[in-house]
C-alpha cells in the first residue's frame, strides 16, 4: 500500500500548491489564520462577485485548506492547517538542501577571500 500512499500524497500536495498559487487564495487564507469568518467576510476586501469568491472557496476545500460550517444563517470557513504542515514538510527538504549548500559557498567564498591577493582586478561594469 506504500505506492497508494505516495500517490495519495503527491495528489494532496499537488491540489495544496494548485490552491496556493493564486493570491487571492492565500489571502483568504491569511484572513482564516485569524479565524472563522462568513464567505461575505471573506469576499469584503475584493472587488470580485460572490460566485467568483465561492468558486475560489471551492479550490480551497478541495485541497482540504477550508472547511465550511452552518452557524445560524452563516456559512462560516475555517483554516485547516493539516495540509500546509506536509507542504511545509514537503518544502523542508529542499531548505535543508540549500541551507547545505549556501553554508559551502560561504566556506568557499571566505577561502577565497583570504588566498586573493592584495591588489585583485578591478570588475568590469
Amino acid at each position: 500500500m506504500q505506492l497508494r500512499d505516495d500517490v495519495n500524497t503527491e495528489t494532496a500536495l499537488n491540489a495544496t500548491f494548485a490552491a496556493l498559487a493564486d493570491p487571492t487564495r492565500r489571502a483568504m487564507l491569511e484572513r482564516l489564520a485569524q479565524g472563522p469568518a462568513s464567505i461575505n467576510t471573506l469576499a469584503a476586501p475584493f472587488a470580485l462577485s460572490l460566485p467568483t469568491v465561492s468558486r475560489h472557496l471551492k479550490v480551497l476545500e478541495a485541497a482540504g485548506l477550508v472547511a465550511k460550517a452552518r452557524a445560524a444563517q452563516f456559512r462560516l470557513c475555517r483554516l485547516e492547517v493539516a495540509p500546509l504542515q506536509s507542504a511545509g514538510d514537503w518544502i523542508g527538504q529542499y531548505r535543508d538542501f540549500f541551507s547545505d549548500r549556501f553554508d559551502r559557498l560561504e566556506a568557499q567564498l571566505k577561502q577565497n577571500l583570504q588566498t586573493a591577493p592584495d591588489n585583485p582586478v578591478p570588475v568590469a561594469q
